[in-house]
């Protein structure tokens, strides 16, 4: 089929856009109304999403679905979608670990083919351009491939098995999440002392080092929701490798202490360094 038709789960800031490239090689995207906030709705109406009033009418619509939700939510979700008996090609986009990504496969199977996806970067606006990479049965990765091509989403494959997408993914979302939590730590640390001045004119020295933008803070305390989870998903699957997942359960547990601060644009450095003295 040349021109699918596409369901994205959900169009929060990252679905909405993806789905929004998707919509050039697409003959419509679809997003589910039920259950969702005004916020949704004002990105897909934003991106010029259709849409559908039931997960039931999304699903039996669709040839091909996009699931990009908070990580937690990506199993429950995908077995809802089992439960429809969806037919068509399920691309699980999650930061979550490869074990998860086939648990949901397994799940899925026989009736639909999961590809296995991994974005990296920021949502595909303003110039931006985003990679999502991709692994899976060839002929569904190929699919995937057409109804991104010649948009801002890039989607290299890295084969046919189920997992190596999640666990790239995870790999570079370990280092440079918890990279983010430590800067917020080392600042922290340093205002205690008074010297946060004199160490961020250290970091300065280093431009290529997470110390050198402290105004990413603020920023790393609005997205800690998001990010908590996907750092105890990457940790799951160091230990599912025999190493130390304590770090990154650490780093996690750091990103907790910012829960309340969902999505507050309004957040200062000073506001988000407090928040995270407080137990």
């Amino acid at each position: 089929m040349d021109q699918p038709t596409v369901g994205i789960l959900h169009p929060g800031s990252m679905g909405a856009a993806v789905a929004a490239c998707a919509a050039a090689n697409a003959a419509e995207v679809l997003w589910c109304e039920a259950g969702r906030s005004p916020a949704s709705a004002a990105r897909a109406a934003q991106f010029g999403l259709t849409a559908v009033a039931g997960l039931g009418e999304l699903l039996e619509r669709s040839d091909i679905v996009i699931s990009l939700c908070p990580p937690a939510a990506a199993e429950d979700l995908a077995r809802d979608v089992a439960a429809h008996g969806f037919a068509g090609v399920f691309v699980e986009a999650n930061a979550i670990s490869p074990e998860r990504a086939q648990r949901i496969a397994a799940l899925l199977a026989p009736e639909a083919t999961v590809v296995d996806g991994g974005v990296v970067g920021s949502p595909p606006v303003g110039g931006k351009t985003p990679t999502l990479y991709l692994s899976g049965p060839a002929a569904a990765t190929e699919r995937i491939e057409a109804l991104f091509a010649g948009t801002a989403v890039r989607t290299p494959v890295l084969g046919t098995e189920v997992g190596k997408a999640s666990a790239l993914k995870l790999a570079y979302a370990s280092f440079q999440k918890t990279s983010r939590v430590l800067v917020a730590l080392a600042v922290g640390m340093a205002r205690e002392h008074g010297v946060d001045q004199e160490l961020l004119e250290v970091a300065a020295r280093r431009t290529d080092s997470y110390l050198s933008e402290p105004q990413y803070i603020a920023k790393t305390a609005a997205r800690a929701w998001r990010w908590g989870p996907e750092l105890e998903e990457a940790a799951d699957t160091l230990a599912a490798a025999g190493l130390p997942p304590q770090m990154l359960r650490a780093a996690a547990a750091t990103l907790a202490r910012w829960h309340d601060a969902k999505d507050d644009s309004s957040l200062t450095l000073a506001d988000a360094l407090d928040r995270l003295a407080q137990p």
